[in-house]
């Protein structure tokens, strides 16, 4: 069974820890173990959370506005990852 991907811009659901259960977009990887994560919410972009990879589960959907501006050097403010967020949760409420 091959995984999804974790990259720039992946939407991400977190296994362990004290936010066991919670959204986030990964922001930043960091090596082939950590990536760094952030919701908008208790993570804002100031503060990005550092998570192991295996630590994390994939949805399969990716942010590809938030890629393209992350690489073009371009800010990302919180509220638009919160946005983001928003719309995956609608998708799963429709499905």
């Amino acid at each position: 069974m091959k995984r999804l991907p974790i990259e720039i811009g992946s939407i991400v659901i977190s296994l362990a820890g004290r936010d066991e259960g919670r959204r986030f977009i990964v922001i930043q990887e960091l090596d082939d173990d950590f990536v760094m994560v952030a919701n908008g919410q208790l993570r804002r972009m100031d503060h990005l959370k550092k998570k192991r990879r295996k630590h994390l589960k994939p949805t399969g959907r990716v942010v590809e506005e938030l890629r393209a501006r992350l690489s073009e050097g371009r800010p990302v403010e919180d509220h638009e990852l919160r946005f983001w967020l928003s719309e995956e949760e609608e998708e799963l409420v429709q499905v």
